[in-house]
């Protein structure tokens, strides 16, 4: 009798994996994104639906779907095995670029039924092409090129898929209308006993970014050495409970509280708190894909922008920890003096280290997950709600592009802020220790939140 071996996981280090694993797990995980893209559009909504725009903030469902294929046409098909273009007349719809997002809805857009036989014929050509790429390879084997090597324009393709899928569930939220997403709310999530609210990460250096993951991006490259003086981090994320005492003590009238900046987004907004939270009866209820419940106060906070998280640091006596601060409390070990993969070790997503990858469509309570703790012992440092740093977006010394400037580099130095750590909708093969988000500081829309630190 012979057994069918199990699939890797997510998030699979492609080093592990014999060549024609590695084929098989790419097709796998090229398929599961699909899925997910697919149960995020056409699965569930109309063509009417899809055209329209939920938000200027956000394009048409239906842009980005045809976006991803059109992405990984260019990447898989054309850069990477060398492909005729299927359908060069349509790169300029799809350049993020070209068109911002309030003005999408007036390009001439592939509609819904055209985009899926585009992303069908893509799919088709670029699985009749893995078969063929020299993906393994010994470091800085001549014979492979940077971009297959170990996969990795392949692992850029899923990873950028994930992320536009991340970008949907957003649309989602902002939309209006019957709900369409399960609400998920009786899964249960383990929970941990917190011996304390925060830890002291003693001072000391540490490797931050990484040199060798291969699925790395640019921006998570070269590993380089940083010092840092001891500080104290928050256990787990700020909860609801502890964000609305904020409100509730006049937070966002102190002027005190806010940045010059912050206090003229505050002023300008009109907010009074986090997006899709309202008051009723005195009671605190938010909104969430369509239904309207009461406010969960265990649950981390979401959907505020960097100048709140901000706010709220200052009316604590605290303060955002930065960048590096974050990625040591998720990625050191002081003991082994080496760097982890994902906070817990070297060993892939599980259902029992974080709350990732849409299983949920909610953050589970603050002080979940203790399978997935760091060696410091912080908690829920992948999963749940996106982390502000403090930190502004740029490269690391030695930065590279690669393979293409408008990743990463033309983002650099320009206002935008780090978030760490992925959410609840972030896919296990799109997060890791080393991984890095960035968005304007005063976007609420995504899926974040934070937890403080202070000097130590």
């Amino acid at each position: 009798m012979t057994t069918t071996p199990e699939r890797p996981r997510p998030g699979t280090d492609p080093r592990t994996l014999a060549p024609d694993a590695l084929r098989q797990h790419l097709a796998d995980e090229l398929e599961r994104v699909r899925g997910r893209s697919r149960g995020l559009t056409t699965d569930v909504l109309d063509e009417a639906e899809l055209l329209a725009q939920h938000s200027r903030l956000m394009s048409p469902l239906v842009w980005d779907l045809a976006h991803v294929g059109n992405y990984e046409e260019l990447w898989l098909l054309r850069e990477a095995a060398g492909v005729e273009a299927v359908r060069p007349e349509i790169d300029d719809l799809y350049d993020a670029f070209e068109h911002p997002r309030a003005t999408r809805p007036q390009l001439p857009l592939l509609r819904p039924d055209e985009a899926g036989d585009y992303l069908a014929l893509v799919r088709r050509k670029v699985l009749d092409a893995l078969d063929d790429l020299p993906l393994e390879a010994e470091p800085d084997d001549p014979a492979v090129p940077p971009l297959l090597r170990h996969g990795f324009v392949h692992g850029m393709v899923l990873q950028h898929e994930h992320q536009h899928d991340e970008t949907m569930l957003a649309t989602h939220q902002l939309r209006r209308g019957t709900p369409v997403l399960p609400a998920t709310d009786r899964l249960p999530a383990p929970a941990a006993l917190l011996r304390s609210a925060e830890v002291v990460v003693p001072a000391g250096p540490f490797t931050m970014g990484t040199s060798d993951d291969p699925w790395a991006l640019d921006n998570e490259r070269p590993a380089h050495v940083v010092e840092l003086p001891a500080y104290a981090i928050d256990t787990v994320p700020v909860s609801n409970a502890a964000y609305r005492a904020f409100v509730e003590a006049g937070g966002y009238d102190d002027e005190r509280l806010w940045s010059e900046a912050g206090w003229r987004w505050r002023c300008e907004s009109g907010k009074r708190a986090p997006a899709f939270w309202f008051r009723e009866a005195g009671q605190w209820l938010r909104r969430r894909f369509g239904r309207v419940e009461e406010l969960p106060d265990a649950e981390p906070v979401q959907h505020v922008c960097f100048h709140e998280a901000e706010a709220w640091c200052r009316w604590a006596g605290r303060r955002l920890p930065t960048e590096a601060e974050w990625e040591k409390a998720a990625s050191w070990d002081p003991d082994a003096q080496a760097k982890r993969r994902f906070p817990w070790g070297d060993e892939p997503p599980g259902e029992e280290h974080a709350n990732l990858g849409q299983v949920r469509y909610r953050p589970t309570e603050a002080g979940s997950w203790p399978a997935g703790a760091s060696a410091y012992g912080v908690l829920q440092l992948l999963g749940d709600v996106w982390e502000w740093t403090s930190t502004e977006f740029t490269g690391y010394p030695g930065f590279r592009a690669f393979p293409y400037a408008e990743y990463s580099e033309v983002f650099f130095d320009d206002g935008y802020r780090v978030l760490r750590g992925g959410c609840w909708a972030t896919d296990p093969q799109a997060c890791r220790t080393t991984f890095r988000n960035w968005d304007h500081p005063i976007r609420r829309q995504v899926f974040a939140g934070f937890r403080s630190a202070r000097d130590a």
